[in-house]
């Protein structure tokens, strides 16, 4: 078949798809479900793509709200990340149940033609985006090892493509000092919540020098329970953001220094516990995302280049895209004055646009592999990439595209 007459195909079968798809995206909004707890979720889109033909392993790669759903067996594996955890509170506010159901349409949508077109169409279910990082997890234990280019779409309010991300990593920040009586004993106790004060006074001094695009973010969790007792102990969550995860690492070094440094001052004892996994900046494949753009045109989106569309908050699909050829595009649909992560994002999740974006999206990641799969110079640039990988036996690593 030729190259439309494929995507004809393709859209066919969205199109006979429809429904399913879209009452899979409503169903995951229905039931948000928190990192690495998406037993509903994981089950529901793995029992659709089994019933579907795919061969189907659940609880894959020592994660158990992780799967792999693969069809087709050619040499090309194209790996579509499909994510499905929420946010505490407030539900599916960055939009992951139209992420999830669109990465399900485009493996709908491709399985049909694989084989013709010598791909292999792996769906991985990749739990824990907002927390933890369950695609770093995947990536560290071989998940993506095989696979020639990664892709997913996110939910925002306008299309975008060629966006980057800040590499994050988090903490849990705890000190321990002596619990006195604050007036009568002042003097014998250690003040774990002073220790916070040193700490939060020496990062805000520090953000003059700080690197650019370097961001620290944190709240104190528990800081005493009287106002006549010592706080002995003060926790806090805190976040380090950079441009690159080499800035991460510099910048992490220097806010420990500013938390030790209270530690110092005060007596109190410091306890740091890194938070899931630490995000790599996102690096999108410009080939990919070529490709993608052109399909996504096709569909009638309109892209929004302005600066402020190119830059997301943090994402493990970064660590992955050090790796693999990767593109995470936004896919946009209309949800008024709001954005992502507040809950009057959530109400837009099941509106007519974000039924449409799980389609759109679905669709142009389809297209976008059937150009991967039939343009020889990416089909070759790609394959010889997975080879160089394999020969540099660098599994998880950071390795730069």
């Amino acid at each position: 078949m030729s190259r439309q007459t494929l995507r004809e195909h393709t859209r066919a079968v969205v199109t006979r798809r429809r429904d399913d798809v879209i009452a899979l995206s409503h169903s995951l909004h229905a039931e948000p479900e928190l990192a690495y707890e998406e037993h509903k979720s994981a089950r529901k889109i793995a029992d659709l793509v089994e019933a579907s033909g795919f061969g189907v392993r659940r609880g894959a790669h020592g994660l158990d709200t992780a799967f792999e759903a693969t069809a087709g067996t050619g040499d090309l594996v194209v790996a579509l990340t499909a994510e499905y955890d929420a946010l505490p509170g407030i539900g599916h506010a960055c939009g992951h149940n139209v992420n999830g159901a669109a990465a399900v349409t485009a493996a709908l949508a491709l399985a049909p033609v694989a084989d013709e077109l010598g791909l292999t169409v792996k769906l991985l279910g990749t739990p824990a985006e907002e927390y933890g990082g369950g695609k770093v997890d995947l990536l560290k234990a071989g998940a993506f090892d095989d696979v020639a280019a990664a892709m997913m779409v996110h939910a925002a309010p306008a299309d975008a493509v060629g966006m980057t991300s800040l590499a994050i990593g988090s903490w849990k920040v705890s000190y321990t000092g002596r619990a006195a009586h604050a007036a009568a004993m002042p003097h014998r106790g250690v003040n774990a919540a002073d220790a916070m004060l040193v700490a939060q006074v020496a990062i805000s001094a520090y953000r003059q020098q700080m690197i650019p695009d370097g961001v620290v973010h944190g709240v104190v969790t528990h800081a005493g329970d009287a106002p006549n007792v010592i706080p002995a102990h003060v926790t806090a969550d805190y976040d380090c953001r950079a441009a690159t995860a080499e800035d991460l690492a510099e910048l992490q070094a220097r806010i420990r220094a500013c938390f030790e440094a209270g530690a110092h001052a005060t007596g109190a004892e410091l306890a740091l516990e890194a938070v899931g996994n630490d995000y790599a900046d996102l690096r999108q494949d410009l080939a990919l995302s070529a490709a993608y753009r052109a399909a996504a045109a096709g569909l009638g989106r309109v892209i929004d280049d302005t600066p402020s569309s190119l830059r997301a908050g943090s994402t493990d699909m970064g660590n992955v895209s050090h790796v693999v050829p990767t593109i995470h595009p936004s896919i946009g649909y209309d949800c008024g004055d709001t954005i992502m992560h507040n809950p009057e994002f959530t109400r837009y999740g099941t509106s007519a646009g974000a039924d449409r974006a799980v389609l759109d999206g679905g669709l142009a990641m389809a297209w976008t592999a059937l150009t991967l799969a039939t343009d020889e110079e990416q089909r070759t640039r790609l394959l010889t990439r997975l080879a160089q990988r394999r020969r540099a036996s660098h599994p998880g690593g950071l390795l730069t595209p």
